[in-house]
Parts: structure tokens; C-alpha cells; sequence
């Protein structure tokens, strides 16, 4: 349980009295400096349709504590007559570039009314920091050069929310999703069937060119991925994507994301009704703390899988009571442990990221009245995590 007196709890956004409201949590660690860039949309209200721009917020470590400077509203980060939303960073070590993607989505038309018509009002655009967010230059659009003809059958698409990874391989990778439109009624340009499709973008030119993985043959939308890694084993890409259907869609690449297989209803862990969005990343345990099951043993060898590290909302019938959830096992059968719960009450979006230096965790997440209230940032230790998970 959350105490909430903890110093390593704070607010990072919070709804004015205006009814401005700031939703859509993404977070990024860059390690050197340690440096956190939190991320959200501004909007005039709680609803989607009234985003506006995004905002961040750094946190910067200065002798042993994590400062936050004020708010900046990204100005660079926006299309004339479009809102701006999704925000979904990736940090190049090579080149020590942040890219900031969001979608660009023309004012007045919605999600719904987009799959609908099956006309696109989204574009995939990012900008880029060479100083750690500090200052930011200007807007590329990524639309054409990534979808290319595939955007005659994309009734919507989005990228993120949430983080973006660097592979092993130096591979950057955004997690995005599409309605992609398989049918329409004959001899009209009205979508018939048009479902949810998670996939990847990737760059293996440190962001010079950009390109689109395949889709995930289920129905599923906002999801993350995070990178398994072992010693004796080629990593892994795995992805955690939102249904509607009661329970995760977990997914595993052996191509870095170009395609995913094994794609199946995790009934480890739960989805509310309609879903939410929920945040993975990969974690290399201590060496005491890493356990290895008979069935991993077999597959690896000596070297154990790394660990992987989800937040979410825990109960299947409503947004409410965040937690955090762990897989010791992750090369192997589902192996998630039961929810430590960091915020009780109402809750939405959140987003992890991994200090692997200092063997923490940042959780940037929506909370409070009625879950768009506030987004709060908790950081968390990897001892504070297993001291905290429920006995199995």
C-alpha cells in the first residue's frame, strides 16, 4: 500500500480549477546524467476530443535527490489545427538524442468518427532534444514514409502512449496501433469491418529512416514492449497490448518486432471494461534475487531470463487500484506474480521506466478522484518491489 507521506511520491500535474486537465502519462530515463522527462497531454477538459499540446516536466538528480523543474509546454510539439496527443519518447545512446513522438489529430474529428468514415485525421510526427529535453527543435512529419499504401486501409492510427526502447542491436523501437480497415460495403467507400491492430516502428539508422513491423493478428490496441534479455539465449522482443476482451494480449518477437507470434489471452492479468493502457519494461535483477525455474534452467542454461516489470490498473471491473506486477520467468509459461498496489482508488494510464544503474523504477500515473484529477510520479526500489509483492 502506498504511503502517502512517502518522499518518493509527488504530483507532477494536477487539474486546474478551470477544468484544464492533463492526461496520458509517458516517461523516459536517460542515465547519464540521471535525468527523468515526464511527459502529458494538456487538455481543456478530461476528454479526448479537447486535447491541446503536450507538456514535460525534468527531474534532475542533484546530490542524491530527484528535483523537478517547472513545466514546459512543448510549442514545437504542434500542427496548426490539429491537437496533439500520445506522447511516446525513445532516448538513442549513439547519438544522445530524445525523440518525442506524438499524433497530430485534426481539430473537431474523433477517434470514433474516424472509424466510422474510415478517413485517417491523424498524422505520426516527433521532435527531437539533443540536451536531454532541455530545448527541442522542430516538427517531422512520419506519415507517408511510414505507412506508405497501407494508409488506404488505416481508418486511425497512433503511436504509444508510453515509452519507446533501444534493442541491444541499437534498433529504437515505438510501440503504435492502427484500425485498420479489411472490408468495406460494396461499391461505397464505407468501412464494413475495421479492427484494432497493435505493431511496431523501428529505425536501425539511429532515427534517419523509419519504418512499420506487421500487425498483431488479434484485436488489440495501446501497447508497449520491452526487450527479454539472456546471456545464452537471443533476446526476445515481448509485447503487452490492450483488449477488450477481459485479459492482455501478451506477443513475442524473434525479429525485433517485425513480426510478432504466440500471440495469446494472458489470464494473469486483467483488463477493466474496455480496457486500459498499461506500461512494461525489462529489468536485470540483482544477482541474490534472481531465481530460476526448472523449466527456464533447461532452456538457458546458467543464465537466467531478465525479469519483466508491468503497471496497471488490478481490477476487472473497473480503473481503479494501480499496481505493479512481475515476471521472474518471462521465456517461459506466464509467470506473473500477484499486484503490489501503489495507488488505491481510482487510476488510468501509467508508464514505467527503469534505472538499471541505481536498480530503481519510475512510475508516472493517473490518480485521484476520478482518475483524471492528477498524474503522480513514484519512484521505487528494487528491495521496496519484492519486500512488496503479495505472497503467491
Amino acid at each position: 500500500m502506498e504511503d502517502p507521506s512517502s518522499t518518493n511520491t509527488v504530483t507532477l500535474f494536477h487539474q486546474e480549477p478551470s477544468g484544464v486537465t492533463y492526461r496520458i502519462p509517458g516517461l523516459l530515463y536517460v542515465q547519464q546524467p540521471p535525468t527523468f522527462l515526464a511527459f502529458a497531454e494538456k487538455r481543456s477538459s478530461p476528454c479526448d476530443h479537447d486535447a491541446l499540446y503536450l507538456v514535460m516536466r525534468r527531474g534532475v538528480e542533484e546530490q542524491g535527490h530527484l528535483k523537478w523543474q517547472d513545466t514546459m509546454e512543448l510549442t514545437s510539439a504542434k500542427m496548426p489545427g490539429h491537437r496533439t496527443m500520445n506522447p511516446c519518447p525513445v532516448y538513442d545512446e549513439k547519438s544522445g538524442t530524445v525523440f518525442l513522438f506524438f499524433i497530430c489529430v485534426r481539430t473537431n474529428c474523433s477517434e470514433m468518427w474516424q472509424i466510422l468514415t474510415g478517413k485517417n485525421a491523424a498524422r505520426l510526427c516527433y521532435i527531437t532534444s539533443k540536451d536531454r529535453g532541455k530545448t527541442w527543435e522542430g516538427l517531422k512529419d512520419l506519415t507517408e514514409e511510414i505507412f506508405r499504401g497501407d494508409l488506404k486501409h488505416c481508418a486511425t492510427l497512433a503511436v504509444g502512449p508510453g515509452h519507446g526502447i533501444q534493442t541491444s542491436s541499437g534498433r529504437l523501437i515505438l510501440p503504435a496501433y492502427l484500425y485498420y480497415i479489411h472490408s468495406r460495403v460494396c461499391c461505397v467507400p464505407v468501412p464494413w469491418k475495421t479492427l484494432p491492430h497493435s505493431f511496431i516502428i523501428y529505425s536501425n539508422d539511429h532515427g534517419e529512416s523509419w519504418h512499420k513491423g506487421d500487425m498483431l493478428n488479434q484485436n488489440t490496441g495501446e501497447c508497449e514492449v520491452a526487450e527479454v534479455a539472456s546471456k545464452n539465449v537471443s533476446r526476445l522482443l515481448y509485447c503487452s497490448a490492450r483488449t477488450q476482451n477481459h485479459y492482455r494480449v501478451e506477443a513475442i518477437s524473434m525479429d525485433q518486432g517485425v513480426n510478432f507470434v504466440n500471440s495469446h489471452y494472458c489470464r494473469d492479468l486483467c483488463e477493466p471494461p474496455h480496457g486500459c493502457q498499461g506500461s512494461v519494461v525489462c529489468y536485470e535483477p540483482l544477482e541474490e534475487s534472481r531465481e530460476v525455474s526448472n523449466e527456464e534452467q533447461s532452456l538457458i542454461g546458467q543464465s537466467p531470463a531478465s525479469w519483466l516489470v508491468y503497471s496497471h490498473p488490478t481490477s476487472s471491473k473497473s480503473r481503479v487500484n494501480l499496481g505493479i506486477y512481475v515476471n521472474k520467468s518471462p521465456l517461459v509459461s506466464p509467470c506473473w506474480s500477484r499486484p503490489w498496489i501503489i495507488s488505491e482508488g481510482p487510476s488510468g494510464y501509467s508508464d514505467l521506466a527503469v534505472c538499471q544503474d541505481s536498480h530503481s523504477f519510475g512510475c508516472l500515473f493517473e490518480c485521484g478522484f476520478n482518475a483524471c484529477e492528477k498524474i503522480n510520479f513514484r519512484r521505487f526500489e528494487h528491495k521496496e518491489l519484492i519486500r512488496n509483492l503479495p505472497m503467491s
